[in-house]
């Protein structure tokens, strides 16, 4: 198959320095709205994927992402958004990065070109056959990522991985490659851009299509979020008052006894 590195090809435009401010963000804006259409092609790959993470979770086990740099830094996003908003534990879905956590705030040096470091952070989390694991990298060359998959296909883990380049050797290593092909980058090789803006926009559906199938939704409501804040606090009595039918009064009452949304509606009904 061909490997071509369309995320480090030369980008559409040059002289950025010589754009005003207005040319520079229309065209950013420009490349931007490709990026949608990128992920609607890629739309049956990211159903297969999702498939097998539902069915993982709901067997008990964990999904772990697994990247460097943007792409290590957006799956760690997806993953600590799940327990506030769905209200699941801390360890159901885990988010890994090449260098460890220093390296969510600053680059490490040469993190990511190790083949071993990559199922090593995996073992810390005594992984098995029962979680899947996704491999995040924009070019889909990343040695940190291929090389954890690699391990994880030898000992019967599922493998995905969200890539944006097609036929990568990180798409060829996993079972359920997503592949979605941005092309250039306005600023070229910064894949922090339309890359990881389709990445982002993949993660999204990851989980919250899992999170949905879980059973942790109700109508289109978030009714397992954490009330962590006054804000959330209100949005959840205005959930419980439109569930139930009852005065904001009574919906703050049951709140307060129940301390969530789904255990006040259950025990309002009752």
């Amino acid at each position: 198959m061909n490997f071509e590195k369309t995320t480090e090809k030369e980008s559409h435009y040059n002289h950025l320095e010589k754009m005003s401010v207005n040319e520079i963000i229309t065209y950013i804006n420009k490349e931007d709205k490709t990026v949608p259409l990128a992920v609607e092609e890629a739309i049956s790959q990211i159903e297969a994927l999702i498939t097998q993470v539902i069915k993982r979770l709901k067997s008990g086990g964990r999904l772990f992402y697994i990247g460097a740099g943007t792409s290590g830094r957006l799956g760690i996003l997806d993953a600590s958004e799940c327990p506030p908003t769905f209200g699941v534990p801390n360890d159901l879905v885990i988010g890994l990065i090449a260098g460890g956590d220093n390296a969510i705030r600053k680059a490490v040096e040469n993190a990511e070109d190790s083949l071993t470091q990559g199922w090593k952070d995996l073992q810390d989390y005594h992984i098995s056959s029962n979680d899947i694991v996704i491999g995040i990298a924009a070019s889909g060359t990343t040695p940190y990522v291929i090389g954890a998959l690699k391990k994880c296909n030898e000992t019967g883990i599922i493998t995905g991985c969200i890539t944006c380049n097609k036929n990568s050797p990180l798409s060829l290593e996993a079972k359920y490659p997503i592949e979605v092909v941005v092309g250039p980058e306005f600023l070229t090789g910064s894949s922090r851009m339309k890359a990881g803006t389709a990445q982002k926009l993949v993660l999204n559906m990851i989980t919250t299509t899992a999170m949905i199938q879980l059973g942790r939704v109700k109508g289109n409501k978030m009714i397992d979020m954490q009330l962590s804040n006054s804000k959330l606090v209100d949005r959840g009595v205005k959930m419980i008052m439109t569930e139930l039918n009852i005065t904001e009064e009574e919906a703050s009452q049951l709140l307060e006894i129940h301390k969530s949304v789904r255990k006040s509606i259950l025990n309002g009904r009752k």
